[in-house]
């Protein structure tokens, strides 16, 4: 696993052991990211289910203004501030270990850029768009990226978000969704 480029270009992360967490493969983040690449620069992202924080460090290399990494496990966390820390990224980020529902409830910001990659069968994909755009802390023209198995069917979310288009990927699809001004 490494960043494919920007500020940290070719930096290899470190993984969490075991089967607990199931990184992006580069084949796909390559793809998210071509999907997105105008739509970075200057944001402030929240990488919500972070495991390993690489998409957030992939969009902070490619020049994001700020991310916040969520994760509710203490081991992820260790790897997710080490790898930020080695790609030398941490003045722009900031580091909260709590569960998702309990982060967004909190939020004080709003965001220009979500990525969305939980354990796939934990459902908590579909709490979190749900809650996201209840609360409302997506940014006008912000994206919210989600990663699931290719056969979920994800939900519509009430305006001013739509859902835009899936990119398959093997087994695994990316869905967009976009908030209107």
């Amino acid at each position: 696993m490494r960043v494919i480029t920007g500020s940290a270009r070719g930096k290899r992360l470190r993984e969490l052991p075991g089967l607990d967490t199931r990184p992006t493969t580069d084949r796909v983040k390559e793809g998210m990211f071509n999907a997105i690449q105008f739509d970075i620069e200057g944001r402030r992202v929240l990488d919500l289910f972070a495991g390993t924080g690489q998409l957030g460090i992939e969009a902070l290399s490619r020049g994001a203004a700020f991310c916040d990494f969520v994760d509710s496990a203490p081991a992820a966390m260790k790897i997710i501030r080490s790898n930020v820390d080695a790609c030398a990224l941490t003045a722009r980020a900031a580091f909260h270990q709590k569960d998702f529902a309990a982060f967004l409830a909190g939020a004080g910001e709003k965001y220009g850029l979500i990525f969305l990659d939980p354990p796939y069968a934990s459902g908590n994909l579909e709490r979190a768009l749900e809650q996201i755009a209840a609360i409302d802390i997506v940014t006008g023209n912000g994206i919210i990226v989600c990663e699931s198995p290719v056969d979920r069917l994800l939900p519509e979310l009430p305006a001013p978000y739509e859902k835009g288009r899936d990119y398959r990927y093997g087994k695994i699809k990316l869905t967009l969704y976009r908030r209107s001004v």
